[in-house]
């Protein structure tokens, strides 16, 4: 986190309305969906907006969500660093950001950097994940593991 005092006024007005965008119950999914798709023996987080921005934050499992999206051999992201050093956790957020984007989710749905790594905005954050896991039930390319029903199909656009 970073070393910011309360927030006054406006600013807190405004954090306070980012934050009731975000679901608890949707975390909860998000979370289950990420453990099954990594295929790994992941802890579960406790519940809670703040231990869901921990157990993301260093970048790991964003790396490894990504790469799990895609055939063998064929993973966007080559090195994932298990790094404590505050640049390269983020430097992993962006090219997460990076692959989400080349993967098909829409700019107007990736959220920022500082959005996880300050959690600043973590319902922003859960949005990035539910387009991912809307492209990824959509493409049906075998890639997918999970409850198909966690995330609705998006639209097939005609092209």
């Amino acid at each position: 986190m970073a070393n910011r005092g309360p927030s006054y006024g406006l600013s807190r007005e405004v954090q306070e309305k980012i934050e009731q965008k975000y679901d608890a119950e949707l975390e909860s999914r998000l979370v289950n969906w990420i453990i099954v798709q990594c295929g790994e023996q992941i802890e579960h987080p406790p519940p809670g907006r703040q231990h869901f921005q921990t157990w993301l934050m260093d970048g790991t499992l964003l790396c490894k969500l990504i790469n799990s999206l895609h055939p063998k051999g064929n993973e966007p992201i080559a090195k994932i660093s298990e790094s404590k050093m505050a640049f390269k956790q983020m430097e992993q957020i962006s090219q997460f950001l990076k692959a989400a984007e080349i993967y098909g989710v829409r700019t107007t749905d990736i959220f920022q950097t500082v959005d996880l790594w300050e959690g600043k905005d973590m319902a922003a954050v859960q949005r990035t994940l539910m387009a991912l896991g809307s492209l990824a039930v959509t493409k049906d390319d075998g890639c997918y593991k999970g409850d198909p029903f966690w995330f609705h199909r998006k639209a097939q656009q005609n092209g």
